[in-house]
């Protein structure tokens, strides 16, 4: 895992999660800003997803390593769901649900760093 790289997943989804939120607050809809940050976010993802199933192997406990695939195989399929969802759903709710799958990224990444930082 690169733990800067986990951190600034973690900042990106934060960052989602308060736009999402405010444009709910306001009741805007999708736009190119909310598109920018979900790509951005899951460019982050696919990278750690990928480093982290390439050296996975470090992780002893095979409980704790399955734990740690299932997290990196699913995470980047989130933004891309949340991002397709809101772009489709031409209500507030979309944006409650993007903020949502955000928090989900956030504590996603953060677990998977930490089994990463105890096993590995």
């Amino acid at each position: 895992m690169i733990s800067a790289l986990t951190w600034a997943v973690v900042g990106g989804s934060a960052l989602l999660m308060v736009v999402a939120g405010v444009y709910a607050v306001r009741d805007r809809l999708f736009d190119d800003l909310l598109l920018a940050l979900v790509v951005l976010l899951e460019l982050g993802v696919i990278v750690q997803a990928f480093r982290g199933l390439t050296t996975m192997g470090a992780i002893a406990d095979t409980d704790e390593r399955a734990t740690y695939a299932a997290y990196l195989l699913t995470l980047p399929f989130v933004p891309i769901g949340i991002g397709w969802l809101a772009l489709k759903e031409k209500t507030r709710w979309a944006m409650g649900a993007l903020a949502a799958g955000a928090f989900a990224v956030a504590v996603m990444s953060i677990r998977c760093q930490q089994i990463w930082s105890l096993h590995a």
